[in-house]
């Protein structure tokens, strides 16, 4: 499986058009806590929204809705600074430790807040966008408190 979608997406960049710094949307994977899917739509030049599917290291999944506030940094075309903020819902089998959980909580759920801010590049010749961000979150529901700083590296197919 991870082959034939390897070589798809290798198919998928042979001969396609020139992509500069903007684009609509882009589609990925994303590495790091959480990792998993990655898509972000641009809703205006500097507005965009960005949707996580994540899997956790604990057996989890999350999912993280974002509004980003994108800037181009001045001085390379093609790359950005943003920042923005959203929410998140996250689910995982009981019977897993999460060890950022003390051992006092024994829910399956969370719901919290989120914030992000990173830099990204859109390459001029290939549809590929990098990002690499910090993540804080907050839980309000569920086991509820500091949800720690995340990091990841997303890589994207532009279209």
């Amino acid at each position: 499986m991870k082959k034939t979608f390897l070589l798809l997406a290798f198919t998928a960049l042979i001969g396609l058009q020139v992509h500069g710094q903007d684009y609509k949307t882009a589609v990925g994977l994303r590495a790091g806590l959480p990792y998993g899917l990655t898509a972000k739509h641009f809703l205006s030049k500097t507005n965009a929204i960005e949707g996580i599917l994540a899997s956790t290291f604990w057996g989890g999944f999350v999912v993280t809705g974002l509004y980003e506030n994108v800037h181009w940094t001045g001085k390379y075309p093609g790359l950005n600074w943003f920042w923005g903020a959203g929410a998140h819902v996250g689910f995982w089998d009981k019977g897993r430790n999460n060890p950022y959980f003390s051992d006092s909580y024994r829910g399956n759920a969370v719901l919290g807040l989120d914030a992000i801010i990173g830099l990204e590049y859109t390459f001029d010749d290939i549809p590929l966008n990098l990002s690499l961000d910090l993540f804080p979150t907050f839980n309000i529901f569920g086991y509820s408190g500091w949800g720690g700083i995340n990091g990841g590296i997303s890589a994207r197919y532009v279209f």
